[in-house]
């Protein structure tokens, strides 16, 4: 029975692919499995930005509103004196 087949349009992809499998001495399949893998692990451990900050906010309890904070400590300056 026939292996399924990944289909890849990006010509840079392709030629990519075959270098590394030459240079490798490995099969086209195996260095795109292998890079594949690589990717997976490397970006599932990344946490969504909306997670993060669910997260965040439900570990500290507080919600701060940074831009008050700022907005509250702020004093004009009186300027040089001459």
């Amino acid at each position: 029975m026939a292996e399924p087949q990944l289909s890849v349009r990006s010509a840079k992809a392709r030629d990519l692919a075959h270098r590394l499998a030459r240079r490798e001495n490995r099969s086209i399949a195996d260095i795109v499995e292998r890079a594949l893998e690589s990717y997976e692990i490397r970006e599932a451990g990344r946490e969504p930005a909306t997670a993060f900050y669910a997260r965040l906010t439900d570990q500290s309890g507080t919600d701060i509103d940074l831009d008050e904070i700022i907005r509250a400590g702020r004093m004009p300056h009186a300027g040089i004196d001459l």
